[in-house]
């Protein structure tokens, strides 16, 4: 199964960088998390918050394989605990499908990426700040692993 984390923004402190790379290398082959990022739409006059995040979303879903199962990360989303993560990643995997999770600019997913996934998963019910939302993830991408493979990592 790969996994993809398809985020928008290119340009993050070296520190994030850092805590992705942390847990991608923790990963086995057969359970790879990639980071896939897409630029920002350019901030405009003439543009509105609502066409900026369709460019977005065109360059979102563009990076989504035929083969994967779309989730949207979104405030609105459902919450999920680790224990039910893991169970929904290892139904993913045991479908034959490959996982791509949707982060959103600094306006959210257009409504048309939120129509398209499968699913929607929240993280929190706090505005996270994006930096921090991929470390997040690759944290749990690796713990929902350890989850999954009985690896003691997670410790419920």
């Amino acid at each position: 199964m790969n996994i993809n984390l398809i985020s928008v923004g290119t340009r993050m402190p070296d520190w994030v960088s850092q805590g992705v790379q942390e847990y991608q290398k923790r990963l086995p082959a057969d359970f790879a998390m990639n980071l896939i990022e897409v630029p920002m739409a350019r901030r405009s006059k003439n543009l509105n918050v609502e066409q900026m995040m369709d460019q977005e979303a065109d360059s979102l879903l563009a990076k989504v394989g035929s083969r994967d199962y779309l989730v949207a990360l979104d405030v609105q989303g459902k919450a999920l605990s680790t224990e039910k993560m893991a169970s929904r990643v290892s139904d993913i995997r045991d479908n034959g499908f490959h996982l791509s999770l949707l982060v959103g600019g600094p306006d959210g997913l257009s409504p048309r990426c939120l129509q398209q996934a499968s699913e929607k998963w929240s993280l929190s019910a706090l505005t996270l700040p994006h930096p921090l939302v991929r470390i997040l993830i690759a944290e749990q991408i690796y713990r929902v692993w350890s989850v999954i493979n009985g690896h003691p990592y997670h410790r419920a």
